[in-house]
Order: structure tokens, then sequence, then C-alpha cells
């Protein structure tokens, strides 16, 4: 892993970019909504970017997988929940497809940052201990 700064990534300015769309799209929510749906979608959007920062901070290859694999999970929460924004006649099919494109696009980069992360990175196949102990030079068997 490089120590470039979690600034530098693609997909941490993709989900950043995320926030005020978010923000815009909740805020007309009704208000019996500021409980339920409204802190849902911004914390999913806040869970993005954070994951990836979080993650990149990581000492290990693993986990920073596991960071990027959260990440890409609270994407999916989101859009999820913008699906559900549209049923329940909350939001416009255009305001749905916009913030849907952004989410889908933020997804397509986080995508290749996981994929590029596994390459090179093979998990050892596991080998049994020898069954034979160990010999000693100093007394042969």
């Amino acid at each position: 892993m490089t120590h470039s700064s979690f600034r530098d990534i693609e997909a941490w300015q993709h989900a950043r970019r995320l926030v005020r769309p978010v923000y815009e799209f909740t805020r007309r929510f009704p208000p019996e909504e500021q409980y339920v749906l409204t802190p849902q979608m911004r914390k999913a959007v806040h869970s993005v970017h954070s994951n990836i920062a979080e993650g990149r901070g990581r000492l290990s290859n693993g986990e920073w997988q596991q960071f990027l694999g959260h990440a890409r999970g609270s994407l999916m929460e989101l859009e999820s929940d913008v699906i559900a924004a549209f049923d329940l006649e909350y939001a416009t099919a255009e305001e749905v497809a916009d913030l849907g494109m952004r989410i889908q696009r933020a997804a397509q980069v986080l995508n290749g940052l996981l994929r590029s992360t596994r390459r090179g990175f093979k998990q050892k196949k596991y080998k049994p201990p020898k069954t034979e102990p160990p010999t000693n030079p100093a007394h042969p068997p």
C-alpha cells in the first residue's frame, strides 16, 4: 500500500461530492421523516467517504479492503433509500435519476478501487504441518 492521503483517492472524492446533493434531496422530505429516512440517508452518505478515509489509515491490505467493503455497502444502502424516497413520492423520477447516476458513478470508481486492491493480493493456502518431528543434527535418529 502506498502512503498517499485519502484526499488523493478518486473514490473518496466522488463520495465526498455526494454529500451536498443528498442533503438537498432530503431537505424536502416531510417532517415525519426527520427521525427515519432523512438521517438514515445522511448517515449512509457520510459513511461512504468516512470508511474510505479510515480504511486508508489502516495498516494492512485486508483492513483496507474491509473498510472499502463497508463504504460500498453504505453506497448501496444510500441507493436503496433513494428508491424508497421515490416510492414514498418524496422525489420525482428526474431527481431520483440524477442522484442515482451520481451514486452509480461513485460505485464504479469504488468497485475499481476494490478490484485494484485485490490484484496481487493472493491469500496464502493452508499448508498442514509436517508430521515428522524435526531432526536434531546433534541427536540423529
